[in-house]
């Protein structure tokens, strides 16, 4: 069967890839990665993503990067996080960060390793809603400002912790401490690949390893 990648019914060419084969599928990411979407996401990775400017510099259709980002989360290519917050914070409302599922596809350095956590986090979020039901959901903070902290992991809703990401064990975010104040969520981590393991996550911020925090958290 002929896929159109540019067909406007959206559900109906995602409902079909649903059903494809494992060949088939990396067939239209060949077709679709000759219109060079492909080679733009690692560029986009780790940042809120606007669809508006990526359509214009590949020169398409706003409906057909929401098209072909569709398809690559079918596909379990990239996944996408959404912000979390409200007007008191002034959280950003719509701009949803871009991650690969394989985070070895991310560019070397910060952003691999923050497509890393996302990943790890992810994963943690499903394994809690398939051994325990709860509704999970992974969004990170974001203010007009430009206040950032990578993650937050939601249970039912309700904030359970907040994660930023740094290669090294340097001091804590100041991001984490002024959302710590203005914001609900109880605990804050700063994840690292090295080895220091300092503060409080209840009362400030912790700045762990990031093997550690995963075996603390029991990650699967």
């Amino acid at each position: 069967m002929e896929i159109d990648i540019h067909r406007s019914d959206l559900g109906v060419t995602c409902a079909y890839l649903r059903g494809v084969s494992q060949n088939n599928c990396k067939k239209v990411i060949a077709r679709i990665s000759r219109g060079a979407p492909v080679f733009y996401l690692p560029n986009r990775l780790c940042s809120p993503i606007s669809l508006r400017a990526l359509a214009k510099d590949l020169e398409v259709s706003r409906d057909s990067i929401a098209l072909w980002l569709e398809i690559f989360e079918r596909m379990y290519l990239t996944f996408r996080i959404s912000p979390y917050g409200g007007p008191k914070i002034r959280a950003v409302k719509k701009e949803q960060k871009l991650y690969f599922w394989d985070w070895t596809h991310a560019p070397k350095g910060g952003a691999r390793f923050e497509n890393l956590v996302a990943q790890q986090l992810l994963k943690y979020c499903h394994h809690l809603e398939d051994t325990q039901g709860a509704k999970m959901e992974l969004r990170y903070l974001l203010d007009v400002d430009g206040r950032e902290v990578d993650f937050v992991v939601l249970r039912d809703r309700k904030p359970e912790f907040a994660v930023e990401c740094k290669l090294s064990s340097r001091g804590p975010s100041a991001s984490c401490s002024y959302y710590r104040a203005r914001t609900k969520v109880p605990r804050f981590f700063q994840v690292h690949l090295g080895t220091e393991d300092f503060g409080d996550d209840t009362r400030e911020t912790r700045v762990i390893p990031f093997n550690t925090f995963c075996r603390e958290m029991g990650m699967p």
